[in-house]
C-alpha cells in the first residue's frame, strides 16, 4: 500500500481516536486516546489518567462512555482503559523502528481539551531515539514538529501510510529558560 493523501489519513483514523477526561480530587485531566481493539480498549498517557477517579470517554459519535483503568505504567507513560462498547474502529498499527528521519507524519487530538477535539497537526519525524527526561526518568522516544499541546498526550502520531506508528506524550516548551521559546519540538512513544 502506498503513501496516502493527508486528508484519507485523517479520515482513515478519525474514528480511531478518543477524547478522554479524568476526574479526581478537585482536578480535571483531558487527553486523547486510540481505539487498540473493537470490543472498546484503548491506549492513552498514564499521566492523563493516574490521579483519576473517574474517567470516561468520548467517541466522535458523540457518545461519551465511562472507561475503567485496566493498567497503567507510570515509567512507560503508559495506560490502557476498556469502555463497555463493541463494534469500534480500531487503529491501524505501524512499525516505529522503520521511521526515517525526515518521514511525513499527522498527529490527531484534542489541543486544550474537548473544544479543539479532533484536531489535526502534520509535520516529519524531525528525530528518532530521543532521550528526554520526563519525571526523573529517561524515555527513548520519537521527536516531531507536528504541532503538540496540552490534551494531545495519550494522542496517535500517524505515518503516510494511515498508521500510528507512536503515541504523543509531550513537548519541548519553555522547559530551558523562561526566557527562551520553543516551537515545533514535540515527542512521542514509539509503538
Amino acid at each position: 500500500e502506498g503513501a496516502l493523501s493527508l486528508q484519507k489519513i485523517y479520515s482513515r483514523n478519525i474514528d480511531s481516536v478518543v477524547s478522554i477526561t479524568s476526574t479526581g480530587q478537585g482536578a480535571t485531566a483531558t487527553g486523547t486516546g486510540v481505539i487498540l481493539t473493537e470490543d472498546g480498549y484503548i491506549v492513552t498517557n498514564c499521566h492523563v489518567v493516574e490521579n483519576g477517579i473517574s474517567i470516561t470517554a468520548q467517541l466522535t459519535d458523540g457518545r461519551t462512555l465511562p472507561a475503567m483503568l485496566v493498567g497503567a505504567d507510570s515509567v512507560s507513560d503508559l495506560a490502557v482503559l476498556h469502555i463497555d462498547t463493541t463494534g469500534l474502529t480500531p487503529a491501524q498499527f505501524g512499525d516505529s523502528d522503520s521511521l526515517r528521519v525526515g518521514d511525513t507524519v499527522v498527529a490527531i487530538g484534542d489541543p486544550l481539551g474537548v473544544k479543539f477535539r479532533g484536531t489535526y497537526t502534520d509535520g516529519i519525524i524531525s528525530g528518532i531515539g530521543r532521550d528526554m527526561d520526563m519525571e526523573g526518568r529517561t524515555m527513548t522516544l520519537i521527536q516531531t514538529n507536528a504541532a503538540l499541546n496540552n490534551g494531545n498526550s495519550g494522542g496517535p502520531l500517524i505515518n503516510c501510510y494511515g498508521q500510528v506508528i507512536g503515541i504523543n506524550t509531550m513537548k519541548m516548551s519553555n522547559f530551558y529558560s523562561l526566557s527562551t521559546t520553543v516551537e515545533g519540538i514535540g515527542f512521542a512513544i514509539p509503538i
